[in-house]
């Protein structure tokens, strides 16, 4: 049985990537536009009202110069704000790197395709928290 070859991807396609960051998960899709910004249905400044929010989300739009080009749509859950934030910038250095393989020096350098994984250590046995033991007590 014969298998048909795989289709080359055009550049004007959606693309799609996940980017994590503690218990943040951000699910990103790319699409050519005009530049807009869609977070759980919600516009970018309605779902972040910081502005230094605002702009680390959209610091790989910026550094590649895309950010007038590209429409972006997000489902975020879980972790806080920060946590999201960054798990959104992460999630949308990959979709481009996967938009556009010859960005991926760029973002690499300025550090946007490194997945944190610094996150909650576990609780342990026989002590209180994850380091914290007992206190000790005379009697």
């Amino acid at each position: 049985m014969a298998t048909n070859p795989p289709k080359a991807k055009a550049t004007t396609e959606m693309e799609r990537a996940v980017g994590r960051r503690k218990t943040a998960a951000a699910r990103v899709r790319i699409s050519l536009g005009t530049g807009k910004i869609t977070i759980n249905d919600k516009p970018l400044a309605a779902y972040f009202g910081l502005v230094s929010w605002q702009d680390k989300i959209i610091s790989p739009l910026i550094l590649t110069g895309r950010d007038k080009q590209l429409d972006i749509t997000v489902k975020v859950a879980g972790g806080g704000v920060v946590s999201q934030t960054e798990a959104i910038r992460h999630g949308i250095a990959r979709a481009l790197v996967k938009w556009n393989a010859e960005l991926k020096s760029a973002l690499r350098a300025a550090g946007y395709l490194t997945r944190d994984s610094r996150t909650k250590e576990r609780k342990k046995p026989g002590l209180r928290k994850a380091r914290r033991g007992h206190q000790w007590r005379k009697r």
